[in-house]
């Protein structure tokens, strides 16, 4: 038994290009057959599979964990985020400027991590119900725990099909051959399948940043609202109903309460990674990753906050898209950034004052201050580089706005207004006359800046494929992303999407 993990151990190794820690003696685990019959020993197991939510840093593509993954892939590909080159910093070789363009190749970083991200996390799930099989627990005690496992597995395919469409659907931990591309439609029917199989067995009340009945139909609602983009199969009703499956989550009267240090006690949240200094999580430092290498001295006098990187900003024209009386625009940085140790605007090294502008003159060559910034999250001073507040996925916003949606698209316009309504309303906007997609898709940008699923939304409603900034017209086929290259090399069963 002790050959066969550890084979199977370097196989998921191989597989993810280490890009997974399997490497603990699972054996020393799973030989007590009476493990796994306290709560405790279960929160153990289980746990692993959600902390590979944060990621992992190595040195083959991920520097920084969650950030680099799936988050910087489908912003800056969406009309939402950039990642200009300013002299030498943030170039890495172009993959930035290839995602912007949608010039994208099979050997850019950003797409292996993302990969590598999604199949790690997959292994972990594998390799915890392989321990959860061995264990002596009742088949009975065993199916909350198989629910709840493949339906964070199921999360990591439904990123798969969105992102890559054909890729393998490994789920035994023992086998060691190598797999073969599944097609999109046949990775759409295992995410539904293993979501409404686990159901059932999934709480049905609200546990934070736990996969509950709530989260799971969500993620279903995601699957069948994006159906016809997914697999040419329109399912808008059935999205509407696991919208209204999704029970006892409200929106926060504060729309920042859901992105401050202490997200946690957010009601609208649904799903979010949870992060904390004090417990050695690594990876989340997303608003570092936007703001200028001097916005310390706006957050403390002393300057007291971690290094920012300077990198991802909105792009032209989305800051300008929010009416000045919406709420939400105050989750981007603009205009003269203020010392509050001097109480004057901050100098730059180059002796020009620390003004973000909202144009982006050369997106090749673009100065320390262009762009507008990322302050959703909660900054403050004090902080660690980890910081505090959780990792927002799902949001009930979401839950809102998809049902409008369909409503729309399914020609009732009027049963759309009252999920609106509260969207609005909260952010201090206006209702207007005629409820359309062109307004839902502008909201949903409004609502969700920042948050992972513009890429997404732009291919639902068609806008990926057409002109905007730093970009012309894009093909079909790249409405997926090509299957890593250095995965293929080892990998002689897979064959890549077409026409990469």
């Amino acid at each position: 038994m002790k050959v066969k993990i550890i084979a199977a151990i370097l196989f998921s190794t191989l597989f993810t290009f280490s890009c997974t820690d399997l490497s603990e003696d699972l054996y020393d685990k799973v030989a007590d057959d009476n493990f796994g019959n306290t709560p405790n020993e279960i929160d153990a197991l289980v746990g692993g599979a959600y902390s590979s939510l944060r990621g992992f840093s190595d040195a083959i593509s991920n520097a920084y964990p969650t950030c680099e993954y799936v988050f910087f892939l489908n912003e800056v590909a969406s009309d939402e985020a950039t990642i200009p080159t300013r002299g030498t910093d943030w170039y890495d070789g172009g993959r930035y400027q290839d995602v912007q363009r949608h010039q994208w190749k099979a050997d850019n970083g950003m797409i292996l991590s993302a990969w590598r991200y999604c199949y790690a996390g997959i292994s972990k799930v594998n390799s915890i119900i392989y321990q959860v099989d061995k264990s002596g627990l009742t088949p009975e005690a065993k199916a909350p725990i198989y629910a709840e496992l493949k339906a964070i597995r199921a999360y990591y395919y439904y990123q798969l099909l969105d992102m890559f469409g054909n890729v393998p659907i490994v789920t035994n931990f023992e086998d060691q051959s190598l797999p073969s591309n599944s097609t999109r439609r046949q990775v759409y029917d295992f995410v539904e399948s293993e979501l409404l199989a686990a159901l059932p067995h999934l709480k049905s009340n609200i546990v934070y940043s736990k996969m509950t009945q709530n989260v799971a139909y969500s993620l279903l609602a995601r699957l069948y609202i994006n159906s016809e983009a997914f697999i040419g199969t329109p399912r808008w009703q059935d999205c509407i109903d696991m919208c209204q499956n999704v029970q006892g989550h409200t929106l926060t009267a504060d729309y920042f309460a859901n992105f401050a240090t202490q997200n946690q006690t957010s009601n609208e949240i649904i799903f979010s990674i949870p992060y904390d200094s004090k417990a050695g999580t690594l990876g989340n430092y997303m608003s570092s990753m936007s703001a200028h290498y001097l916005h310390r001295f706006t957050i403390s006098p002393t300057g007291d906050y971690p290094w920012s990187g300077n990198g991802m900003s909105a792009q032209p024209g989305v800051y300008s898209s929010f009416a000045e009386n919406d709420k939400r625009r105050k989750g981007m940085l603009i205009g003269d950034q203020i010392n509050l140790g001097t109480g004057s605007v901050i100098i730059m090294d180059s002796g020009e004052p620390l003004t973000y502008t909202e144009d982006i003159v050369n997106f090749t060559d673009a100065k320390q201050n262009e762009g507008v910034r990322l302050a959703k999250y909660e900054m403050k001073a004090g902080e660690s580089w980890e910081r505090d507040h959780d990792f927002v996925l799902i949001r009930y916003s979401e839950i809102l706005m998809m049902q409008a949606e369909c409503y729309v698209r399914l020609g009732s316009p009027t049963l759309a207004t009252p999920f609106l309504q509260q969207i609005t309303a909260r952010a201090g906007t206006e209702m207007p006359a005629t409820i359309d997609l062109d307004f839902i898709n502008k909201e949903s940008l409004r609502e969700f800046t920042f948050e992972g699923t513009r890429r997404t939304t732009n291919i639902r409603f068609g806008t990926f494929f057409q002109p905007w900034w730093e970009k012309g017209s894009t093909p079909a086929y790249r409405g997926i992303y090509p299957i890593p290259a250095t995965v293929l090399a080892t990998n002689s069963n897979l064959h890549q999407n077409p026409q990469y």
